[in-house]
C-alpha cells in the first residue's frame, strides 16, 4: 500500500442524501488579489476567532473581506443569505470550530 491518497473530483451536495447531485469543482484561481473574499461564520463556538485571524491576514494583504454568519450551525443557510454571499463574492472560507 503506497499510503498516499487519491480523492475523487467530483462535489456531492450533502443537503440531499436521497437524491444526491453530483457538481464539479470550480477552477481555482491564480491569485486572490483583486477579488472579494466571504468568511462565513456557521455560528459554532470560537468560529468568530478562526475568522477573525482569518480576516486579518487576508486585510493586511489588501483583500476585500465581507464578513457573514448564519443563524445557527445545525441548519444550512438560509437561502437568502447563500444568494447575498454568492452576488457579493468570488470565494468563500467557512470558518468551523468547538
Amino acid at each position: 500500500m503506497s499510503g498516499s491518497l487519491q480523492f475523487d473530483s467530483i462535489l456531492l451536495d450533502p443537503t440531499a442524501e436521497r437524491s444526491p447531485a453530483a457538481r464539479e469543482r470550480l477552477a481555482r484561481p491564480t491569485s486572490i488579489d483583486k477579488l472579494v473574499v466571504g468568511l462565513l461564520d456557521i455560528s459554532k463556538a470560537r468560529g468568530n476567532i478562526f475568522l477573525d485571524r482569518i480576516a486579518a491576514l487576508l486585510q493586511e494583504r489588501g483583500i476585500a473581506v465581507k464578513r457573514y454568519r448564519k443563524p445557527t450551525y445545525t441548519r444550512v443557510a438560509p437561502t437568502a443569505l447563500r444568494q447575498q454571499i454568492v452576488a457579493e463574492c468570488n470565494l468563500v472560507i467557512e470558518g468551523l470550530a468547538d
